[in-house]
């Protein structure tokens, strides 16, 4: 037997597809494998998705002409927080804003949790900036706004309460999930 050489052949479109950038940090000594399996159960898919991607599943999603008060504040926070970000990006902040909501530690709303003092730089005097809402982004804000909303994609930081920008360094002694884009997730 001589070793042949075979041309590999693709079924993939020859398209580029980029990916989000997503790196897991190391766990902090002592973290807790039981509270990062329980953390990993809470955002699980509550429905079948048909879509491969979250891309798809993003385009796939409604734009309503009129939001409920509390998803125009997660959607405002997602579009002003992470616009310029990967939808996976985008998908981390508006599950951090839910599950402070569902917490018991944070305010009981989006809207709550989005005023909190000192909490969102876009948020000014109790006021948000005005947004664009005929821009592509803020479409693609709301739709990723109710796919966290509906747990319908899976989120890159399970169990994430707090999030920073990457290029500030709090002093924070809380465990380090992952960096997603320019945010890193802590629980």
């Amino acid at each position: 037997m001589a070793p042949v050489l075979v041309q590999a052949q693709s079924n993939l479109d020859p398209i580029f597809v980029s990916q989000p950038v997503v790196q897991p940090l190391p766990s902090a000594e002592g973290a807790d494998a039981e509270t990062a399996s329980v953390a990993d159960e809470d955002d699980t898919q509550d429905s079948p998705v048909d879509a491969e991607t979250l891309a798809q599943l993003v385009a796939q999603q409604s734009v309503p002409g009129t939001l409920s008060r509390e998803m125009r504040c997660l959607a405002s926070a997602i579009y002003f927080e992470a616009r310029g970000e990967t939808l996976e990006g985008q998908l981390a902040v508006g599950r951090v804003i839910i599950d402070r909501s569902e917490s018991g530690r944070f305010p009981a709303s989006y809207c709550g949790v989005v005023y909190q003092p000192s909490q969102f730089s876009f948020v000014q005097g109790k006021k948000m900036p005005k947004v664009r809402e005929k821009s592509s982004g803020w479409r693609e804000a709301v739709a990723v706004a109710k796919i966290a909303v509906e747990k319908s994609w899976k989120s890159p930081v399970s169990g994430a309460l707090f999030f920073h920008a990457a290029r500030v360094e709090p002093n924070w002694r809380l465990t380090k999930l992952a960096r997603v884009d320019n945010h890193i997730f802590y629980r």
